[in-house]
């Protein structure tokens, strides 16, 4: 994991997006290609990227029409199963925190925990 915010549930998911984006490519500005899911289609949240990166490229990962059933999408599985490795830690499979700063400290231990267990191939 490379950059999180945790904000309240009364901000869509596009609005939070664009505040993630803006302090993430603050940190590592050679970032180029962004993914995304279909939420964050749309022009606007495309303007307020190419507010703050002008030479970003966004890519949308959608789900064919065709589709039926469950299918693999190419680089989605990246972050689902991401959220899922996370989401194996009890303190952040449930919403107990009542401070934002509190629930960003933990899924930041919990990816130093995930990140350390790779590292030693536990």
């Amino acid at each position: 994991m490379l950059h999180a915010v945790v904000h309240g549930a009364d901000i869509q998911d596009r609005d939070g997006g664009v505040m993630v984006m803006a302090t993430l490519f603050g940190l590592y500005p050679f970032l180029r290609k962004l993914y995304a899911d279909g939420g964050y289609q749309g022009p606007l949240f495309r303007a307020a990227l190419g507010r703050i990166l002008r030479n970003l490229q966004i890519e949308i990962v959608k789900r064919s029409d065709t589709a039926s059933g469950f299918q693999v999408l190419p680089k989605r599985w990246i972050v689902e199963r991401t959220i899922a490795w996370l989401n194996r830690c009890r303190r952040l499979a449930k919403d107990w925190e009542n401070l934002n700063l509190s629930a960003l400290s933990f899924m930041r231990l919990a990816s130093i925990r995930l990140m350390v267990r790779k590292l030693c191939k536990r």
